[in-house]
């Protein structure tokens, strides 16, 4: 974990029904989110699926750049990923890949501990590098979870949030 080197955490929880876990390097779970162009266009800007080659290229960027997690939800079987999380030294990226779970509540839980997680390893603030025009759920989110919109960027804002 490449964040002043300190150990990332195996598992971060949240409550009985959501939690963290650390990335395992089995990029291929999220490859049906990232078959869903509305998914795709949120978060990338683009409407183009992802390779598993592309895929793989991000998650090892994200790992190898900062803490990279699981959000996995408790179900009758088990724990299952729904999506994902990293927090990056001047970067910020979360998405609910499963679009079942969207507009429940789990992103709002989500922003939170990570940005508890944030003080347990010392940054003052958090950033966004960009969230889109077009992504007003997202933006929503951070604003109710007190980030403020820092510049305009090509296609939205970045934002960022004193911890």
């Amino acid at each position: 974990m490449p964040i002043r080197n300190i150990r990332q955490a195996e598992q971060l929880e949240i409550d009985a029904t959501v939690r963290l876990r650390a990335y395992d390097g089995q990029y291929e779970l999220a490859f049906d989110w990232h078959q869903n162009m509305e998914l795709v266009w949120l978060v990338d800007g683009v409407k183009e699926a992802y390779s598993l080659e592309k895929l793989a290229r991000m998650y090892r960027f994200l790992s190898e750049n900062g803490e990279c997690y699981w959000i996995e939800i408790r179900e009758k079987c088990g724990w299952r990923p729904i999506g994902d999380v990293t927090l990056l030294a001047d970067d910020f990226a979360i998405s609910i890949g499963d679009s079942r779970y969207w507009a429940r509540g789990i992103g709002g839980k989500v922003l939170k501990r990570m940005i508890e997680r944030a003080k347990e390893l010392g940054f003052t603030e958090i950033r966004v590098g960009e969230i889109y025009d077009w992504n007003i759920g997202s933006q929503r989110l951070f604003e109710k979870m007190g980030f403020s919109r820092l510049e305009k960027t090509e296609k939205g804002w970045s934002y960022k949030v004193t911890v």
